[in-house]
């Protein structure tokens, strides 16, 4: 269909569907005759409990893990395993288990893993050796 450039003149009605159909009166409302909207919710919800527990776990994980290393290069080493395993349950958690368990201990592994290495980087910007070799 064309577009029209001009206005519609004051004889020419409008095509069907720009104006409500005039036998409706105003005093009703439009949408009472319509079946109420739907409303939709997540199935499985991340709740604070979930994601605080999750954090919780985590930061366990990594004080235990990094307790292991004598030195900055084994604690490094050993963040970064314990990163590794706490990315792949969070994978699993958030297909199989729970997601705010799931969202707790990918962020919590994530910082974790960012301050080793920054520790890794200080030392490596100060003593111009790579700790980790």
């Amino acid at each position: 269909m064309a577009e029209r450039q001009v206005s519609w003149a004051a004889t020419e009605p409008p095509p069907s569907g720009y104006l409500p159909p005039r036998e409706l009166p105003h005093s009703t409302p439009v949408f009472a005759a319509l079946p109420p909207r739907p409303f939709y919710r997540e199935p499985h919800p991340i709740t604070t409990g979930a994601v605080i527990s999750g954090l919780a776990a985590t930061a366990l994980w990594f004080a235990l893990f990094g307790s292991l290393g004598d030195a900055l290069g084994s604690y490094a080493w050993w963040t970064i395993g314990a990163a590794a395993v706490a990315w792949a349950v969070a994978l699993l958690l958030a297909v199989l288990g729970d997601r705010g368990v799931a969202v707790g201990v990918a962020v919590a592994s994530g910082f974790g893993l960012s301050i080793a290495l920054f520790f890794v980087t200080l030392r490596w910007y100060h003593s111009l050796d790579w700790p980790l070799w």
